[in-house]
């Protein structure tokens, strides 16, 4: 590699790391050199610790030397490292994604976004900016369907903790209460977060254990990180919502059939409940076949339909 080529090679990486620098926590030589060679920078633990080490010299980036390993951070009230300007569009992406993934991004990724975020809502507002743009946070909503309930309140110490320990892979000690009311304290093993309309829910194995289930935030009173990483087993958390396993079900999947009058079952039509759904079109009602996942949210809706819905069977079916 030339003279200049390297040069460069070694200001991209410079970049690189001043961009993995958080504000409000801490992230060390070892921990940085996991994700630049993630990202394709393969360097040994050497290397990266010098480069920090003139970077901090130089900006205003302060290394915690008090425990050891040492934790490098920007200094309080210092802006940190900025991207170029955004504009209008990237703005507008960034404010809907600031409104709606919130809650599903680890706090360390909220941290590092907080001053695209900023920036995002100072262009957003400011008076110069077109009028269209300005409108179109009004223009746009995410509805629900059902009857909106009120966010219940989850502490952000346990949200903090929670998001911390699913992102790093590390084990999680549990304070909580259960649906009997019961208090619990357990040793988990974080494997994803989901969100169900107003609540969200964290799924987990306990400790001993080889089964998941899944645990409502705002029921966990503390939360802490214990920082010993744990070996992440083969989990999928799409196959696990796709098992019913939000909607209270053991994943047992079955043929279901009903006769629906025309008027509360036209959005049936619309909207299918499986890939395999079928209509049997009547005088009077529709007739639907359809696969789907037995659960407590599929008999809660079934029921909803009271007097409009009739002959309801369910036939279970091998895996």
């Amino acid at each position: 590699m030339g003279t200049r080529a390297a040069s460069q090679d070694t200001l991209i990486i410079l970049l690189e790391i001043m961009r993995r620098i958080p504000r409000h926590s801490k992230i060390t030589v070892t921990e940085l050199a996991k994700q630049l060679k993630a990202a394709g920078y393969e360097r040994d633990d050497r290397t990266f610790q010098r480069h920090l080490k003139t970077l901090s010299e130089n900006f205003d980036i302060e290394c915690d030397a008090r425990t050891t390993p040492y934790g490098y951070s920007w200094k309080p009230q210092t802006p940190g490292f900025m991207a170029p300007n955004l504009g209008l569009h990237e703005s507008l992406l960034l404010e809907l994604a600031s409104q709606q993934l919130k809650t599903l991004l680890p706090p360390t990724v909220l941290k590092s976004m907080e001053g695209f975020f900023k920036q995002a809502r100072s262009n957003m507002g400011r008076l110069d900016s077109p009028k269209l743009e300005k409108q179109w946070m009004s223009k746009v909503r995410v509805v629900s369907e059902t009857q909106p309930l009120l966010t219940p309140k989850i502490e952000p110490t346990v949200l903090a903790q929670v998001s911390e320990a699913l992102f790093r892979n590390h084990l999680l000690d549990l304070d909580y209460t259960n649906a009997k009311g019961e208090n619990k304290k357990h040793r988990v093993m974080p494997l994803g977060l989901a969100q169900q309309g107003p609540r969200i829910y964290l799924v987990c194995r306990f400790e001993g254990y080889d089964n998941e289930r899944s645990m409502a935030l705002h029921r966990i009173h503390k939360a802490k990180s214990t920082g010993f990483e744990f070996k992440r087993p083969d989990f999928d958390l799409a196959s696990y919502d796709e098992q019913g396993r939000f909607g209270v079900g053991d994943g047992q999947r079955i043929q279901l059939k009903f006769d629906i009058e025309k008027g509360a079952g036209l959005h049936l039509l619309e909207s299918q409940l499986s890939t395999d759904q079928k209509v049997a079109i009547k005088a009077a009602h529709y007739q639907i076949t359809a696969t789907v996942m037995q659960t407590q949210q599929l008999d809660r809706w079934l029921n909803s339909f009271g007097g409009k819905i009739s002959n309801i069977s369910k036939t279970e079916m091998s895996v």
